[in-house]
């Protein structure tokens, strides 16, 4: 399994919120619903999107405008008509008539994961705060099932709802990451490296190895010392340096998205017991694995960590 496809295989919305809105100008929208990840698209007309930090974007029919953080954002007609409405969790499930929609209206639809746990910390980690992927660049037919899904009610719909959006969201990233432009992260860039990439699959695919930089490079058919130099080179950083890292924020959703033990999390990400992985947790989140555990539960918000 290539590392991308092992950090989207945990892309699992939850009661995900969606909201379809057809507008005639002037037109803003304030988006505040508080969610980690949010997507956003045109289906007619433009809009632009403007961010909590950073330049107003424009977006056009069938772009993708995926926004990371739980700040504040708007989306309006023009980047200076002032917000006219705030979108928060209450209001965020509302759509409006499709056989109602005036002529020249934009319609915008929007997505959002309510729940942090449905995406992997560190594929966040490695997004810009926004991003637009463009239909010319990347079509994704997935856009007309949610707007057919969105518009009607049904049994079972929030399911539906629910894996069409991680649909879209996965080829929007496939998408972005495939660009030449993109400051893709270290690891994503480093997958095209036979020696390396091959070290970074094993490290994802069987993360509770007891892993050794020998046992790696034996594995991967150089030797020590070569993998060591290859590995940082591309990476940025040692191979065990970097499985501390992966085993740690795999360890993070773990924690937030299950009920399971520390003590059993701990053996999945290849820690021999509660104490080594609350030691390595504490380490680089400067807190430990039940604080992280509370802090997702209540909502809290740890300190921010550094985009990989």
């Amino acid at each position: 399994m290539d590392v991308l496809t092992n950090l989207l295989d945990g892309v699992r919305a939850r009661g995900a919120l969606f909201s379809r809105t057809a507008m005639t100008s002037p037109w803003s929208l304030r988006f505040a619903s508080g969610a980690p990840l949010t997507l956003a698209t045109v289906l007619r007309g433009h809009a632009w999107l403007v961010p909590a930090e950073g330049d107003a974007v424009r977006v056009r029919a069938g772009d993708i405008a995926l926004v990371r953080g739980s700040a504040p954002y708007t989306v309006a007609d023009d980047p200076r008509t002032p917000p006219r409405a705030v979108i928060d969790r209450a209001a965020y499930c509302g759509t409006s008539d499709p056989a109602a929609v005036p002529d020249g209206a934009t319609v915008l639809l929007s997505g959002a994961y309510e729940n942090e746990g449905g995406v992997s910390e560190r594929l966040l980690r490695a997004l810009p705060p926004v991003l637009v992927i463009r239909d010319a660049d990347c079509h994704s037919p997935v856009l007309a099932l949610v707007a057919a899904e969105i518009a009607r009610e049904s049994p079972g719909q929030q399911a539906v709802l629910d894996r069409l959006l991680d649909l879209l969201l996965i080829s929007t990233l496939r998408g972005w990451f495939d660009r030449p432009q993109t400051q893709a992260p270290p690891w994503y860039r480093a997958a095209d490296d036979p020696v390396v990439g091959h070290a970074l699959r094993l490290l994802h695919d069987r993360t509770a190895d007891a892993w050794t930089v020998a046992k790696l490079a034996a594995e991967s058919g150089v030797s020590r010392a070569a993998l060591a130099r290859r590995f940082t080179a591309r990476v940025g950083e040692p191979p065990m340096t970097y499985l501390t890292g992966w085993r740690i924020s795999l360890a993070a959703d773990l924690l937030r998205g299950t009920d399971d033990t520390v003590g059993a999390i701990a053996r999945q990400v290849g820690y021999a017991n509660t104490f080594a992985l609350s030691v390595a947790f504490k380490r680089l989140r400067h807190v430990t694995p039940s604080e992280h555990r509370a802090a997702a539960t209540s909502g809290a918000q740890e300190a921010p960590v550094g985009r990989q």
